[in-house]
């Protein structure tokens, strides 16, 4: 992809903070590209930064209007339409992570033409992936796995491989879901691939790699989450996982989306993934926990990150909070 940047992070209606995890995740791990944020009524997601019309956007720079927001289902909302038209008309390009493509919107698609602007589907895959093959692959591959969508698999794998990179050690970020995509430039948009080619992308996304190098598999969805489910067991499948990290976010009264379901405990997900994980990698191990504590204060979250260490025996971390540096020591120790 070439979008032009900096971007314009659209909010629209988002009704609570993590349906706009797309926007989150720009202006955390690509600050410099965003310049602000377009937030409509009753928008309860805010990015921090400064709130703009798409006239001030343009102003300080801006030339892609991003929608920043993760809907269930992945759609455009009709509240939406106005505002894109609008940003075309006045010479934005439109970026979009969601399952609704713009592309296949005629309107959006008859301004774009009639401006000359460009629309850009991230959730599209653009490689005629293969079906996986199960054989072993040079290289390490570490893939973060989670009690639940949303709790901080993508941070996660960004921080250890920006740790790695500090160390002067062989890593790459390998991204499957949109928000990873917008962040790097590229990867797979694995939930968007037809399933019988997901563990196959996985595969594809990982190749064969030095032995001291190791990828940072994105992880997606929940083992445990009968939404879900199905493309996370691609990943750990198809990416062949020599170490897992688990995640988990702690305020968290349900899974995601699912009010009658409870989320499984740590000791769930270990054992179900690490199972699931040695049918493709006998050798593959946990590596550590990486906690989301972005809703606990100072002094609740240190003790929080220690009980769940005594408890689980593996290095726990917030790695976004606190650096990855000893989620990356675990996988030099492995």
């Amino acid at each position: 992809m070439m979008l032009q940047t900096p971007y314009l992070l659209f909010l629209g209606d988002a009704p609570d903070p993590l349906a706009a995890k797309v926007a989150q995740g720009i202006k955390d791990w690509r600050p410099q590209y965003a310049l602000g944020q377009l937030r409509l009524n009753g928008c309860r997601a805010d990015m921090k930064i400064p709130d703009m019309t798409l006239a001030d956007g343009l102003a300080a720079g801006a030339r892609t209007l991003v929608i920043g927001v993760a809907n269930r289902g992945g759609v455009i909302s009709p509240m939406w339409k106005s505002v894109l038209l609008d940003a075309l008309a006045q010479g934005y390009d439109l970026a979009s992570g969601l399952h609704n493509l713009l592309r296949d919107d005629p309107d959006l698609v008859a301004a774009a033409h009639a401006h000359g602007r460009a629309l850009y589907d991230v959730r599209v895959p653009t490689v005629n992936y293969p079906i996986a093959n199960g054989l072993k692959r040079t290289g390490k591959r570490c893939l973060a796995v989670g009690t639940d969508c949303s709790v901080g698999k993508m941070y996660t794998g960004l921080a250890m491989d920006a740790e790695m990179k500090r160390r002067g050690l062989k890593s790459s970020f390998r991204a499957t879901g949109q928000t990873g995509i917008l962040i790097t430039g590229e990867g797979v948009p694995l939930d968007a691939v037809v399933a019988d080619f997901m563990a196959g992308a996985v595969e594809w996304l990982t190749p064969d790699n030095d032995p001291d190098h190791w990828d940072h598999i994105e992880g997606q969805g929940s083992l445990f989450h009968v939404s879900y489910s199905g493309v996370t067991m691609a990943l750990v499948h198809g990416g062949q996982p020599d170490a897992l990290v688990l995640c988990h976010e702690p305020t968290r009264t349900h899974m995601r989306g699912l009010p009658d379901y409870d989320l499984p405990s740590l000791e769930q997900v270990r054992d179900t993934a690490l199972m699931l994980a040695r049918v493709a990698n006998p050798a593959c191990q946990v590596a550590g926990i990486s906690i989301n504590t972005s809703g606990l204060d100072d002094d609740a979250f240190a003790d929080h990150l220690a009980t769940v260490e005594q408890r689980m025996g593996l290095p726990t971390v917030d790695p976004f909070r606190q650096g990855a540096a000893r989620l990356v020591d675990a996988l030099e120790n492995l």
